[in-house]
């Protein structure tokens, strides 16, 4: 039914023929504007794809959310905020205006991907810097198409004379990194950011690396760190589509960055990435069709980022199955626990169900897991926030006490790492903090005696 309804939505998009395709570029105004692709990939490897999906594009500003999240993984967030904002600019993404403290509003606008691009890997000369940041494109795309068009990259650089005056502008006001001093050679690994190429299929399971976490859901390769992707997934909701970034966060209320080649890159949070591509854009430079996709699909489906406030609001929840019972989600969390299949359990969390749940025994999903010896299961209940490491069986066991006596070294160490205790010692501890408390009680008691008879 959900496939359904996503074919419905791309056929209706299709017919909306309004729109104008870039000019300043002159390659881009070579695009078809009939072209019109839709695809769809899930956190946990599930695809489905419409239309021109297999058309390659060049990502334009698309590209500036994944530079900024690799950025950020390889720099860090203090050092990347040093030189660069974090708030929506109120200006056309390349408007000549820097802050009032001479940095880039943002890292999704030219000026700050510019800086972005200073700040990639000083060490590395051009040529290596291009060629590590397609490997890390592959990665994020589980080997997709990635490519990169040579004649846009020229055509951007004749054309280049509004960065060419913002990359002076910041070298002016100090806003670059000390040793950055080649301005011309971080402008045409700018334009070569903006040059590489992606399909819709490939920009789908990009945007679905984001929305698990960092890892590829095709490959279960770890590229980005969750702190990495959270602060991409901020600024793309607050600043990703130009202008309209903040009615966009209105409307439709989840990160997504487009670029001025038509494409959309839109990310549901634990659920899955979306590519969109459309070459006719609105006068923000956005692709109309994959604007009006978006709206559509809030309208159909509980994905807005504060649906779930609307406990009436209607809209269909895909990722709920209408039959499923308590025990039915149960018994399948536990079963892919034992089985060590991480990508079922990541399906049933992104459900939207408790990775908490016990059975009859009080085990959760991490002790069967542990029990197992399943590496890859244990990292991702660790890595959620309401997994609590030390919880107790009804036999007073914790997980730790599981990968112990069945002999997972690796696995222990691993729940060591993050705090975890054997339940001997969760048991005296919950003790001691009963003890603690009953006697405060009591001696509040005993104060309060004392006022009255005083």
């Amino acid at each position: 039914e959900f496939v359904e309804i996503i074919r419905t939505m791309f056929f209706t998009c299709k017919e909306k023929t309004v729109g104008e395709i870039a000019t300043y570029i002159p390659q881009l105004a070579r695009q078809n504007p009939e072209h019109w692709g839709v695809s769809v990939c899930t956190i946990d490897g599930q695809r489905v794809s419409f239309g021109d999906s297999r058309v390659p594009f060049c990502v334009q500003s698309c590209g500036k959310s994944l530079t900024y999240a690799l950025v950020l993984e390889d720099a860090g967030v203090e050092l990347v905020h040093r030189y660069i904002g974090q708030e929506p600019s109120g200006h056309s993404f390349n408007e000549l205006f820097l802050n009032k403290h001479g940095k880039p509003h943002n890292p999704m606008i030219n000026a700050g991907a510019i800086l972005i691009c200073a700040l990639m890997k000083p060490e590395m000369s051009l040529a290596e810097k291009f060629e590590w940041l397609s490997k890390q494109y592959r990665r994020m795309a589980a080997d997709e198409r990635i490519g990169f068009c040579n004649a846009t990259f020229q055509s951007e650089k004749l054309t280049a004379d509004r960065n060419r005056a913002l990359m002076y502008l910041m070298r002016d006001k100090k806003a670059f990194p000390e040793g950055a001093t080649d301005g011309t050679e971080i402008l045409d690994f700018y334009f070569q950011t903006c040059s590489m190429q992606v399909d819709a299929q490939a920009g789908a399971v990009l945007a679905a690396t984001l929305a698990n976490g960092g890892i590829c859901p095709l490959t279960e390769e770890k590229v980005l760190s969750p702190m990495s992707v959270q602060h991409t997934l901020s600024l793309m909701l607050s600043c990703g589509m130009y202008d309209y970034s903040g009615q966009f966060a209105f409307e439709v209320g989840l990160p997504a960055k487009s670029g001025v080649a038509g494409g959309v890159l839109l990310v549901i949070p634990n659920v899955a990435g979306i590519c969109l591509f459309s070459p006719p854009l609105d006068d923000k430079g956005n692709s109309v069709r994959g604007l009006q996709f978006c709206k559509d699909l809030v309208k159909y489906f509980n994905f807005h980022h504060y649906d779930s406030l609307l406990q009436f609001g209607g809209n269909w929840d895909p990722r709920r199955w209408p039959h499923a019972t308590t025990e039915h989600w149960v018994v399948s969390l536990m079963f892919s626990a034992s089985k060590g299949d991480v990508t079922a359990m990541r399906r049933y969390v992104a459900s939207g169900m408790d990775p908490m749940v016990v059975d009859y025994d009080m085990r959760s999903a991490l002790h069967i897991a542990a029990a197992g010896g399943h590496m890859q299961c244990v990292q991702f209940l660790l890595s959620l926030p309401k997994v609590d490491v030390n919880s107790l069986d009804r036999w007073n066991r914790t997980a730790l006490d599981d990968a112990e006596k069945f002999d997972n070294a690796e696995v222990a160490q691993l729940l060591r790492q993050h705090n975890a205790c054997r339940g001997v010692d969760v048991k005296t501890e919950v003790q001691e903090e009963t003890i603690t408390k009953e006697e405060g009680e009591e001696n509040s008691k005993k104060d309060s005696t004392k006022g009255k008879s005083s």
